[in-house]
């Protein structure tokens, strides 16, 4: 079976708001990808945002048709991730779902996908940590979005490892298994005209002639990249050449005053460059702005990057890209063939652990932790102006590049090539799942996840005496009409589904009247077998409001 469901809540593939993340946009572009590109006669998409269903199908038709049967699964209805065999998080959190997954009893019965995006923050950082105690199995995967961000998890990984060897003698660490996998993006999307190059253009005042060199991305120098670099470097190669050179920097800060800042000081630095900013927001802007250039330039320094979808994007554009050689552009532009990577240098091993240290105790925010170690992360200048020299200069350079990046982004990072790698990856995990013939097992204290213990088993030391099948219990004499009374109090009705229903409630109140004592297990009997148990401790709720009195077992307390 090479399907999957997918986790779908919609602020993970919205792409309208005004904090757009690169996560989003690869959620949105993923999503339409997989509808027109998987080969599944069915789809399932898990409605974790408890939407109703009717919102939930309209986001997903609004992003693109499903053209054949669907099923949605309710948040709760982890049992129907069974029915689609795997599951597909837009997160790397695999060891909690590991987690939910056994509790529920359905550890043998679906594969669980999870994905990298950035991994620097802490809580990603803790998700990889806790796959080394985490119930994983062999048909579960993490895919990891270029070489460098495996390699990084690798080194956690081992690292955790040898911590659970050294302090606890731990021999059986499982081994979670890892892949590969680019992201991707609709590259008909980024087709360029000539109409559109024209009207940007005109609308951002540039000449024919002129030479334009475009950067997409957030405007963070803190959690994105370092722009000042990026201006240095075309300061440089615009004074080293005739022709006019226009810097358009399409994208979105977090505040006015943030954005305001930050170009104001790339303007400083790059005096004789045409400088014009974009919103690139958009929808409309984001897939029409590549017209406007005549290269690509993103030098990335940042630990928070972990592939990069403007490189593709620019190369689906047709656009020759200078790059810094970091992380997932590695996996991306070819160096002399699509485009240029310039040299990155970063501290050796062992140089940063003061930064993990304050981290770690909350003195670094997360903007800081990333921040300052982009500041002493290079890019080399002189690199990057040569290249951008030469592409300015040189028509044909630009012109040769640009089309073997468009037919790389093409036959590489098209949906059309990524989603079959999916779905191979989910066949194969259900191949592994069928194959171990596994039995579910259940722990001996009964508790499915040790983090994470039953309250009242926690707890069970705190009450006098337990409620138990035995435990006799009467109607509180006196009292009519006092279910009535009590289910007109917010404060007395809170508790959602851990109480009994209004039904279940009356149900249980006309049964006691009909004896003078009966015991918990004689009351929830006449109820299906499904809610015995929530009905047996629902007596607990009518005797905090005394419409029902426990007779204690403990008679010293009795008297």
């Amino acid at each position: 079976m090479s399907n999957a469901a997918l986790y779908l809540n919609p602020e993970a593939y919205d792409t309208t708001g005004k904090a757009l993340m690169g996560r989003q946009s690869a959620g949105e572009s993923f999503l339409r990808g997989y509808l027109q590109h998987a080969r599944t006669d069915h789809a399932w998409f898990w409605n974790v945002a408890n939407r109703p269903e009717a919102d939930l199908t309209a986001f997903i038709e609004r992003i693109n048709p499903v053209g054949r049967p669907s099923t949605v699964l309710a948040r709760h209805d982890r049992a129907g991730l069974g029915q689609a065999g795997n599951v597909f998080l837009t997160n790397p959190n695999l060891a909690r779902e590991a987690w939910a997954r056994r509790t529920a009893g359905l550890t043998t019965s679906y594969g669980i996908t999870c994905i990298t995006h950035t991994t620097a923050s802490e809580w990603v950082m803790d998700s990889i940590a806790n796959m080394l105690t985490a119930p994983i199995e062999p048909w579960d995967r993490l895919i990891c979005t270029s070489a460098a961000v495996r390699a990084s998890v690798e080194v956690e990984l081992e690292a955790v490892r040898n911590d659970l060897e050294i302090r606890m003698g731990a021999t059986r660490v499982p081994e979670p298994k890892l892949a590969t996998i680019p992201l991707g993006i609709n590259t008909a999307d980024f087709a360029v005209t000539a109409e559109q190059r024209a009207e940007w253009r005109r609308t951002l005042d540039i000449p024919d002639d002129g030479v334009v060199v475009l950067y997409i991305g957030r405007f963070n120098h803190h959690a994105k990249m370092n722009p000042l670099p990026m201006a240095m470097a075309l300061e440089r190669a615009a004074k080293a050449t005739t022709k006019k050179v226009y810097w358009v920097q399409a994208g979105w800060g977090t505040s006015p005053a943030v954005e305001a800042a930050y170009h104001d000081q790339c303007r400083k630095l790059c005096p004789t460059v045409g400088y014009r900013v974009v919103d690139g927001r958009p929808a409309g802007t984001r897939f029409s702005i590549w017209s406007v250039a005549d290269l690509f330039l993103s030098l990335s320094d940042n630990i928070q990057e972990t592939f990069g979808l403007t490189p593709i994007e620019a190369m689906a554009a047709g656009l020759p890209c200078v790059v810094s050689d970091w992380n997932g552009y590695r996996d991306t532009v070819r160096h002399g063939v699509d485009g240029f990577r310039v040299s990155t240098y970063a501290p050796a091993s062992g140089a940063g652990g003061d930064l993990a240290y304050r981290h770690a105790n909350g003195w670094l925010t997360y903007d800081q932790y990333v921040g300052s170690a982009s500041q002493l992360t290079a890019v080399d200048i002189g690199e990057t102006a040569k290249a951008l020299l030469d592409l300015i200069e040189d028509p044909d350079l630009r012109q040769g590049m640009g089309e073997r990046a468009r037919e790389r982004a093409r036959a590489i990072f098209d949906w059309s090539q990524v989603i079959p790698q999916y779905e191979a990856l989910w066949a194969g995990m259900t191949e592994d799942r069928l194959a171990a013939n596994a039995v579910e097992l259940t722990p001996r204290n009964l508790a499915p996840d040790p983090r994470r213990l039953d309250p009242f088993h926690l707890f069970g030391g705190y009450p006098s005496e337990w409620l138990s099948p035995s435990t006799m219990v009467m109607l509180t004499p006196g009292r009519p009409g006092a279910l009535d009374q009590l289910l007109t109090l917010s404060m007395g009705t809170h508790g959602g589904n851990a109480l009994p229903t209004v039904p279940e409630l009356r149900t249980m109140v006309d049964r006691l009247a009909e004896r003078p004592q009966i015991t918990a297990a004689e009351l929830a009997e006449r109820f299906p077998e499904g809610r015995r148990s929530t009905v047996q401790r629902g007596l607990l709720f009518l005797a905090k409001y005394d419409i029902v009195t426990i007779l204690p077992r403990n008679r010293q307390i009795a008297s």
